[in-house]
């Protein structure tokens, strides 16, 4: 269910919006391969009205899936947006589709989520990528290189007879 508030309970008193967004909600299935979300996106929010405008503020809370791009190996990682705010107008050109008094939310915290997620995910800063196949690891530990190594293009060439 999108996060929605109630214009007309709004001009009484401000509203605190507190639950759970599906992940289906965000509609970010696809968007990146290296990113899922599994979990839903918690927020706890303060909505009030200032003249034409819908002011929100508060805090936004995901648990993302991840892949390393360097190792491959999955991790779980967190988006936190503290202090979170948005000003929309009610009025105008840019103002706030409402429908039966209420306003949907939704758009705009799913925007500011896709912009925090991580371009590159790590596991780990330090991450030295997928560990090196059998193969290179005897090249590289037997000390032989250059043309004297079998796997080397070089070797093919060697064995030409001109």
């Amino acid at each position: 269910m999108p996060v929605t508030v109630n214009l007309h309970h709004l001009e009484r008193k401000d509203l605190h919006l507190c639950g759970d967004l599906a992940p289906q909600e965000l509609d970010a299935d696809g968007l990146d391969d290296l990113i899922r979300l599994n979990s839903p996106l918690h927020y706890d929010l303060m909505a009030e009205r200032m003249d034409q405008n819908l002011v929100v503020q508060g805090n936004l809370e995901l648990s993302i899936d991840c892949e390393c791009v360097r190792c491959l190996k999955p991790f779980k990682s967190l988006i936190q947006l503290n202090s979170w705010a948005v000003c929309l107008p009610l009025a105008g050109e840019d103002g706030l589709v409402v429908e039966n008094d209420l306003a949907d939310l939704t758009p705009w915290i799913r925007e500011d989520i896709l912009l925090a997620f991580p371009r590159h995910p790590l596991c780990e800063m330090e991450c030295s990528g997928m560990p090196a196949a059998p193969q290179q690891q005897a090249r590289h530990g037997s000390g032989v290189s250059g043309r004297d190594d079998p796997f080397s293009p070089w070797a093919g060439l060697d064995k030409l007879k001109l």
